[in-house]
């Protein structure tokens, strides 16, 4: 029997001959004992509605921040096929299927939500690739294979433009050794790879490439800043006077700060504030960032802020605590995760430095580089944003000298550093000198913090900025 066309539809099967060729009637009674042909071996593509699973930290809702695939287009798994954004983080979805894009159910900037579907995927059911239930009803993916890429028990770290490049050029993650923080992949990292696939010799890498500093008969010396001249000049952004009110709801990081700040006003705050002298500071530091651009780290003053603070917490370990909501228990936390606030384009957000204690300032300040990065390309993960312990604000990089800044709850004291000034001073011989000043004002929760412990932390960590000299004793 020659069949010319085999046709499935759904779970009815159709078998449709044209030409039938009987040879004798030993063959007709063959082919009435045996099955010559199982209907069930051809299929065609299902589709499956890929929904939004749990990324945890209790998110129900996010936005739609990037699509990475359009319909049409061929995933496999662990292919990214957006970026979205919750009022915490910023997560990259990667997909489950091996199979064609077939709708998308959400535009930019649209809201999606847990449990609703994300992208409808056609996939070849004769693979095997998934279960008819998965057809129906996609389990939930895990918080660490959206964020992580979990292949095979190998957390794969990436950036979304990282995974992008990725997978333009068909390159598995989990097949480049990453060469970042925590094994984390960088974007030389996939050149790299793709060079030695190819053959092809790529350029050094600025990054990479490591110069010596001048020597100082060389230098060029450069113009002197006065800071107290600086005019602020306006945001360029376009202005519509279309004379109506505008109403839009309170999205990403914005909802996140209004339930935040909602929190922090239930606490009782009480402030102190002191000025520093960072003369030596600043000397030190002029001297440290030539050899630290060497190794491809900008230095900044806030590593050696955040690693003096940590000092202190070791003295006084109530300001690395967290309180519960009934009051009754005081929670000391071993890490210091100490964050950073952070104005971007999104919004105030805050990433934390994990484990100050056991960190140096360059590996501090390289940290530091990263977040900022990050920050201001909208792709900070979960992890960087969460398990805070304390809190200092740089607000001198915009302007003023004091503010007073609001407690992150659970934690209970928080740092905001002022501009630095060069202000006249006397020193022991009454004579006047020129000095490098920065105004510091803390908020503590007073339910737990009294004013004399917040005075004696203030105090020691000021040491530690006035003379960094003491920070080699205690440096462990």
């Amino acid at each position: 029997v020659c069949v010319h066309r085999v046709r499935s539809c759904s779970s009815i099967r159709f078998i449709k001959s044209k030409y039938v060729c009987v040879f004798d009637k030993s063959a007709l009674k063959f082919s009435h004992q045996q099955r010559l042909f199982r209907a069930s071996a051809v299929s065609c593509g299902q589709i499956v509605q890929f929904k939004l699973s749990d990324i945890g930290e209790g998110i129900t809702e996010v936005t739609v921040k990037e699509w990475y695939i359009k319909e049409g287009d061929s995933v496999s798994q662990f292919d990214s096929i957006c970026e979205v954004q919750s009022d915490k983080a910023s997560v990259t979805i990667t997909s489950r299927y091996d199979g064609i894009i077939r709708k998308l159910h959400y535009n930019l900037d649209e809201i999606a939500y847990v449990g609703k579907p994300l992208v409808d995927i056609e996939i070849d059911a004769s693979k095997g690739v998934a279960p008819e239930e998965d057809v129906v009803e996609t389990p939930a993916m895990s918080h660490e294979e959206h964020t992580h890429q979990e292949i095979k028990g190998h957390k794969t770290l990436a950036t979304p433009a990282v995974r992008r490049l990725a997978m333009e050029n068909n390159i598995k993650l989990s097949e480049v050794v990453g060469t970042g923080k925590d094994n984390r992949i960088l974007k030389e990292d996939i050149l790299n790879y793709l060079a030695k696939q190819t053959g092809a010799i790529l350029p050094p890498s600025p990054k990479a490439e490591i110069l010596p500093p001048l020597p100082k008969s060389e230098t060029v010396p450069a113009a002197p800043k006065d800071k107290a001249r600086k005019i602020p000049v306006p945001v360029s952004r376009p202005i519509a006077f279309s004379g109506k009110d505008k109403t839009e709801a309170i999205t990403g990081f914005h909802k996140a700060m209004v339930k935040t700040m909602s929190a922090a006003l239930k606490i009782p705050h009480f402030g102190y504030c002191d000025e520093i002298d960072l003369t030596q500071l600043v000397q030190l530091r002029e001297e440290l960032k030539p050899l630290a651009q060497t190794r491809g780290v900008k230095l900044s003053f806030m590593p050696f802020f955040i690693k003096a603070a940590s000092l202190g917490l070791l003295q006084y370990p109530i300001l690395n605590a967290s309180l519960d909501e009934s009051c009754q228990n005081i929670t000391y936390k071993a890490s210091h995760n100490i964050g950073v606030a952070m104005d971007t384009e999104q919004g105030l957000i805050v990433p934390n430095v994990k484990n100050v204690q056991v960190c140096s300032v360059f590996e501090i300040a390289s940290e530091l580089n990263r977040l900022q990065s990050l920050g201001s390309a909208g792709q900070l993960g979960t992890n960087d944003l969460t398990g805070g312990t304390f809190t200092l604000s740089n607000i001198g990089t915009i302007g003023g000298t004091y503010t007073k800044p609001m407690i992150l709850p659970p934690e209970v004291a928080i740092g905001a550093l002022g501009k630095i000034q060069v202000l006249p001073r006397f020193n022991g011989k009454g004579e006047v000198f020129k000095a490098q000043i920065m105004n510091v004002s803390w908020s503590a929760d007073h339910r737990i913090i009294d004013g004399a412990t917040m005075a004696r932390f203030s105090n020691l960590w000021k040491s530690y900025l006035e003379n960094p000299a003491l920070m080699l004793l205690d440096l462990k």
